[in-house]
């Protein structure tokens, strides 16, 4: 791919039967991830491309996964997984692509969970089709460190599944309290983003807002001073008041 070298699991056994190929990835340590998302790359050849085409080729392969708090190692039971989605591509290479060296890239993401287990496997299973995996990302989404309502509200993993969300408490910024003597709150979706604001804080009499910040207020006062330092000399100052 861009004439570089790239490794990839492939399987194109389409003429040979009925088949059942697996592909397991190692044990996934889940920190701190309650859903995780699943993003792959691959191409699936046209099941017409081959001469005198084939009762048993298939276009789509099936994504599984498996929870597990320890590291089976090489022990594997398919029977164990759980099938995530059938993963169809929005795009076939035909025969025509090849000549051209256009091999069509498809990119699906699927979700896993809500996640409980230390860990976790993803499996992939072939049953007849000519496909190859290039790419597997696996991720989950956090809403960011954020200043809303001069509240700071940090980072925050994202909730389970679409309906749910993640209730989380913020802390009035520096020389702010809140507005309303509550706490304010926001929600963390599944999706990394901050929804639903609840409260908001102020500066103190004092201060003013600058951005997301609270500081004394320009509006101070100076007044010339002079003291005697000794032998007829004096010394000139200023000092300042701050208005409320």
């Amino acid at each position: 791919m861009n004439g570089s070298m790239i490794y990839i699991y492939s399987v194109c056994n389409v003429q040979e039967g009925e088949q059942d190929n697996w592909l397991r990835t190692n044990w996934i340590y889940r920190s701190e991830a309650q859903r995780i998302f699943v993003e792959l790359k691959f191409t699936v050849r046209d099941c017409n491309s081959f001469p005198g085409g084939s009762g048993t080729c298939k276009e789509t392969f099936n994504l599984y996964s498996l929870e597990s708090d320890i590291d089976y190692g090489t022990n594997f039971q398919k029977r164990q997984f759980r099938k995530i989605d059938t993963i169809a591509p929005d795009e076939i290479t035909v025969q025509a692509d090849f000549a051209s060296r256009n091999v069509k890239v498809n990119v699906e993401v699927r979700s896993v969970g809500p996640l409980s287990r230390k860990g976790f496997y993803l499996a992939f299973q072939d049953i007849g089709a000519c496909v190859a995996l290039l790419s597997v990302r696996i991720y989950y989404k956090k809403c960011p460190s954020v200043v809303q309502g001069m509240a700071q509200f940090p980072e925050t993993v994202a909730g389970t599944d679409s309906q749910s969300l993640a209730k989380v408490s913020g802390q009035c910024v520096n020389n702010a309290v809140s507005a309303t003597g509550e706490v304010p709150t926001m929600h963390c979706n599944t999706d990394g983003e901050w929804l639903v604001p609840i409260g908001h804080c102020l500066c103190q009499p004092g201060y003013e807002k600058v951005g997301d910040t609270c500081q004394g207020k320009s509006g101070l006062g100076c007044f010339p001073a002079a003291i005697a330092v000794g032998f007829g000399s004096t010394f000139n100052y200023c000092y300042r008041m701050a208005y409320s």
